[in-house]
């Protein structure tokens, strides 16, 4: 903190009143720093400078309740969770932030300190034990090491195979696994090789000729263009079953809204193989036809989601798929499944699909306009999840 005498100073060299000069110095952690602002009135120098305050009115007190007991339960954490962030990525941290403070918010959620293990995904693939032996064992003994795995998203084929062996590992050993986006699909990848025996799957973004392509470019997409081509922002993912985990995560929503940025998906072609050898797409969009989220039934939390849900996380409403993880990897997921199904009472009735004479699957749902609500709900409206960011009317 500044003293008093340096305070003045700056006051007197920077022509600034006192009540304007703010001092944000080093805390415990950055959710302290509104609390500083409160406790330095800053709010009501803002009020002051842009002429806000209505006369002979006092500014209201910031309603920082819940957020002071959030910030001073992040400081007293002691109970670690310790999550393998498997990627190609991991030599800069700040390409996997919005990933980041999602673990961060669901670990404080579940009051567990998080404890994050970068794990290069390059370092995990069978090459790198002849090239970089020392690297591969520290990668692998992470991996191990770790409560729960998480694959996040990325482009190319550098790494990928490390992803999926990583997938394999959390399958096989019945380790909290989440997807999110290339995760998702690798997961899928790694399911068709290891349990449906089709050695040459794989994405047609990394192998274009591959015999079992169970990850394909969007058909709507260019692939001589490369911008403006991406599936982004907010979609509809209708969910297929309510007794699977990442409904119940979602309070049993019939629907959610997730904010995506892909060009690949799985390819429906190949689902009813993939759905017959034991995976379940438990979440479609609207047409029935773009897959949004896999599960293993059999397994303690083994997800994958198409879209990013990192994107809409808040430290006050963190996501529930990264909940989902932390409360699995800290042997909490039962009480949270129960807690998050007790948000609505009703049963939601899975979407219906026809064919419609084409072959082709279509949801019997009514339209929606595009855009969302224009205030923003924060809990279950009809079924469907919101989660802070409006939900389609």
């Amino acid at each position: 903190p500044l003293e008093e005498h340096v305070t003045t100073k700056l006051s007197q060299f920077c022509n600034v009143p006192i009540s304007s000069i703010v001092n944000l110095h080093d805390v415990t952690n950055i959710w302290h720093i509104p609390l500083l602002l409160r406790d330095q009135k800053a709010h009501e120098a803002i009020l002051k400078v842009l002429d806000l305050q209505l006369v002979g009115k006092v500014p209201r007190e910031p309603k920082l309740a819940e957020w002071t007991e959030r910030a001073s339960k992040f400081d007293k954490l002691k109970t670690p969770v310790k999550i393998a962030m498997v990627g190609k990525y991991t030599g800069l941290s700040d390409s996997y932030l919005s990933v980041l403070k999602a673990l961060l918010h669901a670990s404080v959620a579940m009051e567990r300190k998080l404890v994050l293990e970068w794990v290069p995904s390059c370092d995990l693939e069978n090459s790198a034990a002849k090239e970089t032996p020392e690297a591969h064992q520290k990668a692998w003994k992470l991996l191990k090491g770790a409560d729960g795995v998480l694959v996040p998203g990325g482009f190319g084929d550098r790494g990928v195979e490390g992803k999926i062996l990583a997938a394999t590992y959390a399958r096989e050993k019945n380790v909290p696994y989440l997807g999110i986006c290339l995760g998702m699909q690798v997961a899928v990848i790694e399911f068709a090789r290891s349990v449906m025996k089709l050695g040459g799957a794989n994405s047609t973004e990394f192998d274009p000729a591959t015999a079992s392509p169970c990850v394909i470019f969007m058909p709507e997409g260019s692939k001589t263009q490369m911008g403006a081509t991406m599936r982004l922002g907010s979609r509809r993912t209708h969910f297929l079953a309510n007794n699977c985990k990442s409904a119940k995560l979602y309070g049993n929503a019939t629907s959610i809204d997730e904010r995506h940025r892909h060009r690949y998906e799985v390819n429906p072609e190949m689902v009813p193989l993939l759905e017959k050898a034991g995976l379940s797409f438990v979440g479609k969009d609207e047409s029935g036809r773009r897959m949004e989220i896999i599960e293993l039934p059999n397994h303690v939390f083994f997800i994958g989601a198409q879209f990013h849900p990192e994107f809409k996380s808040r430290p006050g409403k963190p996501s529930p798929l990264f909940l989902g993880l932390i409360a699995a990897a800290s042997g909490q997921l039962d009480l949270l499944l129960k807690r998050s199904c007790s948000v609505i009472s009703s049963k939601p009735t899975p979407p219906r699909y026809s064919t419609n004479g084409t072959g082709t699957a279509v949801l019997t749902i009514k339209p929606y306009p595009n855009g969302h609500a224009k205030k923003a709900l924060t809990s279950l409206v009809n079924g469907c999840y919101a989660n802070g960011n409006g939900i389609h009317i």
